[in-house]
């Protein structure tokens, strides 16, 4: 699936949260925090929930969840392509934080790979105030409506899960017919926002950091 869509969500909140890379309790904690009730509220993952932290082989029972959304990300290619004999050549998932995999049966590996190749592009979420979009790293158009051209292609797709490009140039142009964006992939000592794209994976993953939570209501961190 390329893009999943949702509706307003008229009960509760809805919450982005940036990479978690296994490390789901710490997750937990930081959903507590903030009071996020289950049986109303949804979260929303910018994607790379494995590799690197303790707990990834969690990660199929947090995409059994129902409140629970998540898009695809670079950690997610490269721990379902190894898992199915097909490894990026390029990259080593082993070396980054993909050793995991190894201690999980065949049959745990299988359906992993195909839980996690399952995962959309990207995910687009009604608010009140407009469509708010959630891909991985980085987007290579300037409207949203690209994603849904006959000409989106297999390059721009890994552009979406693997490109630093506009955190790096600091390009702050306007993604056009959509409210907001929402970028992970890029650790960042806080969220930075550049034109209407915001990047939120704040290394909570890491020992001294911690999670952002993103109200995509308000466009605010919790």
């Amino acid at each position: 699936m390329q893009v999943a869509h949702f509706s307003q969500n008229t009960l509760g909140r809805d919450i982005a949260v940036g990479d978690i890379h296994g490390c789901f309790t710490k997750l937990k904690a930081s959903l507590k925090r903030i009071r996020f009730d289950a049986s109303k509220d949804r979260l929303f993952s910018v994607g790379d929930l494995v590799d690197r932290g303790p707990e990834s082989h969690h990660v199929l029972q947090w995409l059994d969840l129902p409140w629970f959304h998540a898009i695809c990300g670079n950690h997610e290619e490269l721990t379902w392509r190894r898992a199915i004999g097909q490894p990026i050549q390029e990259v080593d998932h082993r070396v980054h934080g993909g050793l995991w995999l190894d201690d999980c049966t065949s049959d745990e590996q299988e359906l992993i790979a195909q839980r996690l190749q399952a995962l959309p592009l990207a995910i687009e979420i009604e608010t009140p105030l407009g469509l708010v979009g959630m891909v991985h790293a980085d987007f290579p158009y300037d409207d949203w409506q690209h994603i849904y051209s006959d000409r989106f292609d297999a390059h721009d797709r890994h552009v979406c899960m693997w490109s630093r490009d506009r955190y790096v140039t600091g390009y702050d142009g306007m993604v056009n017919n959509i409210r907001a964006l929402v970028h992970g992939h890029q650790t960042t000592h806080k969220m930075r926002q550049l034109g209407n794209v915001f990047f939120i994976d704040t290394g909570g993953w890491l020992d001294d950091r911690h999670f952002t939570l993103l109200d995509l209501k308000r466009l605010v961190a919790l």
